[in-house]
């Protein structure tokens, strides 16, 4: 719940404010009015009567009405002072700058919970405790310096790390990017990242709100609700770009699955955003980037023109576009020889369009027009220009604010000087137009947007399951590991198919099991996790001596209980597992079996619920995905049963979330088949 108190307070009060402008009290205090915050400002000192030029109050009980209160005092004292403006002063919006809470310790918690509690009483908005506080155009309430241009259709930050938001604020302001609103949730109390979001999509309005959202984030507390929000901002006509901190693989758990290892905390993260329509950036550099691309306008396709006068800038883009799949196609070189006859002997007309260092605005200016109208192939303009500081410039930067303006296609302007043209790019800014420092950090970003798709459907639509069937064998099954048979009933009631199979602990029953599944057949040991470690599987089993003699050895493996019996199918080895991570559930991967998935770790993931399309999205992604299509004469997979399993994988999830952990290893899949031969499952109720 974010009020309109909040957002454009007619009163604020800052208690803790002070004279010392190196004090969180006295720097927001100072930033208030260096802004021109044009309502009625107070303070709240016990030790002094004035501060800053302003009439200082001893108690906070003796200030008036104020919709917005800052505190800056210690954790100790904010509950009671809270407790006052909200119930007493009427105060709508509280922002805590004062750590001490559950960052630092239990009782600090306890002391945050009720805090929340009171704001929620009293429908106050509740930014923090240990942010660094809250800014837009009609008040600046933060301790922070600098305070960037506020611009309402521009770009919204959410942050959970003030230090960072601060730094992504300093890059911002030199490149003349503005924002509409700046939050700093802190401890996030009550308003955290998924509840900002919440309310920038719920208040947005087209053509009036920021188009662009950039979140720092260090926990995803409420996946669901980042997800929902997201997509629906993007239907909307917004995007989003996001760090998520904390990607490491120090940082996921151990598990005792191939699909436990494989899937971090992280992968989970890549998944949500990538389900959501979320941009993930990996620094504050590319998340500034992504947002000035935002802002300027994508490409509507992936073909690209590099026009520069430069050479090594260009072949820089032009390697970092094509490592991730953007386009720099040729030019016709018909066209190009009629463009050449504009520009100086030496130049080139290929993709990038070199007009070499000596070339003009006005040959930069048939360049751009070449391309808008003669190249309909061409998606957008990356114009790289620097200046060695022979000459003013001045006439190149007012042609592309020019053609900025004119252009159907996007234009980005890349300036690799910045000291030779000061005063030139000063005034491409004053003007309202950004630009990109590092034409590699450009490429990177430009791809980061270009290859994010749109948001999934919320709704999933599951093929046909046996429910009933797989909730009475959940609700009935052990912690952990489940027997075979509990495996097969499984993937029996989920539609799985997999390979026949039957189990034997004697030599009768052995025989038995051998004329069911019929030779050749696959002997594996029952009883110990990892089968093929502990020398318990005998491929092509011919006859049924050889049967005896594996079955005698087989039963004195540590562990072993039975044997498992099963046909002997060939075909590609595939692999798809599932792994429940907190809050997000279940994470399905996919991938071929085998060394790609022990060596190589080729997967691709998803967030369950998987839909058919983006299960038919993650095959395509594996760079083993030639061997799925079938390379060099030999037969491929059948994708669409491939899809299928996928999706039955995710739906047996949903339906069962006790399931931990679930390996198909392998899977074998033919043009017409696709076949599991071993499964795994770990019930966790916890």
């Amino acid at each position: 719940m974010i009020t309109e108190e909040f957002l454009n307070p007619e009163s604020i009060v800052v208690v803790g404010g002070s004279d010392d402008f190196q004090k969180p009290g006295g720097k927001v205090l100072k930033n208030l009015k260096d802004t021109g915050y044009p309502g009625k400002l107070y303070v709240v000192n016990p030790k002094a009567d004035n501060i800053q030029g302003l009439p200082s109050y001893r108690r906070v009980e003796d200030v008036p009405q104020a919709d917005v209160a800052i505190l800056a005092i210690p954790a100790a004292y904010c509950l009671q002072t809270v407790e006052v403006l909200c119930s007493a002063k009427h105060t709508k919006g509280i922002i805590i700058f004062s750590a001490g809470f559950s960052e630092e310790s239990p009782e600090g918690a306890q002391i945050e919970k009720k805090i929340r509690q009171v704001a929620d009483q009293y429908h106050a908005t509740l930014i923090g405790p240990n942010c660094v506080g809250y800014m837009n155009e009609h008040y600046a309430g933060v301790f922070t310096s600098p305070i960037p241009r506020f611009v309402p259709d521009s770009i919204d930050l959410i942050s959970g790390s003030g230090a960072t938001a601060l730094f992504i604020i300093d890059a911002a302001v030199q490149l003349g990017i503005p924002f509409a609103n700046v939050f700093s949730v802190g401890n996030s109390a009550q308003i955290g990242v998924e509840e900002v979001l919440e309310f920038l999509d719920q208040s947005y309005v087209p053509g009036q709100s920021a188009p662009v959202k950039l979140i720092y984030a260090e926990s995803i507390k409420k996946p669901l609700k980042l997800w929902k929000h997201a997509a629906s901002l993007y239907r909307k006509g917004a995007r989003i770009a996001a760090i998520k901190a904390g990607s490491s693989e120090a940082g996921s758990r151990a598990a005792s699955s191939h699909t436990g290892a494989l899937a971090s905390p992280d992968t989970a993260v890549n998944a949500l955003f990538e389900k959501a329509g979320i941009i993930r950036c990996n620094g504050r550099n590319q998340l500034l980037t992504v947002a000035c691309i935002l802002l300027k306008g994508t490409p509507k396709g992936k073909n690209m023109c590099i026009i520069t006068h430069a050479g090594g800038p260009a072949v820089m883009l032009t390697d970092v576009l094509s490592e991730n799949k953007i386009n720099v196609p040729p030019i016709d070189s018909t066209k190009g020889k009629k463009l050449l006859e504009k520009l100086f002997p030496g130049s080139s007309a290929a993709n990038p369009i070199d007009f070499l260092a000596t070339g003009t605005a006005k040959q930069l200016g048939d360049i751009i027009d070449f391309v808008e109208h003669d190249c309909p192939e061409m998606d957008g303009m990356a114009v790289i220009f620097g200046s060695p500081g022979l000459t003013p410039v001045f006439d190149v930067y007012d042609l592309l604010d020019k053609k900025m303006s004119e252009c159907t296609k996007p234009v980005y302007p890349i300036f690799p000087s910045a000291l030779n043209v000061r005063e030139e790019i000063l005034e491409f800014q004053k003007k309202g137009r950004l630009y990109f420092p590092d034409e590699v950090v450009f490429g990177s970003a430009l791809a980061r947007v270009l290859n994010t798709s749109a948001p999934v459907p919320e709704e999933v639509h599951f093929p046909p399951m046996d429910q009933k069937t797989i909730r009475n064998i959940i609700d009935n099954a052990p912690q952990g590991y489940l027997p075979p048979h509990m495996v097969s009933a499984l993937l029996d009631a989920a539609g799985i198919p997999r390979a026949k199979e039957a189990t034997a602990n004697n030599e009768k029953d052995l025989i038995k099991a051998a004329e069911l599944v019929g030779f050749p057949l696959v002997m594996k040991v029952v009883g110990p996790v990892h089968k093929s470690d502990v020398g318990g599987v005998r491929l092509n089993v011919t006859d049924k001596q050889t049967l005896l003699s594996n079955f005698r050895e087989m039963m004195t493996i540590k562990d072993t209980t039975s044997i498992l019996l099963q046909s002997m199918l060939s075909g590609r080895e595939l692999f798809i597992g599932a792994k429940k991570e907190p809050s997000f559930g279940h994470t399905v991967v996919c991938g071929l079996g085998g060394i790609f998935v022990e060596v190589l770790r080729d997967i691709s993931t998803g967030l369950s619920p998987v839909s058919r399309e983006e299960a038919r999205k993650m095959i395509c992604n594996l760079k083993g995905y030639g061997l799925i299509r079938g390379v060099r004469g030999q037969e491929g997979v059948n994708e669409d049963l491939f899809t299928e399993a996928i999706v039955r994988v995710s739906a047996l999830c949903t339906c069962a979330p006790e399931i931990a952990e679930m390996d198909l290893n392998p899977l074998l899949g033919t043009a017409h088949n696709v076949t599991t031969v071993d499964a795994r499952i770990r019930i966790s109720r916890t």
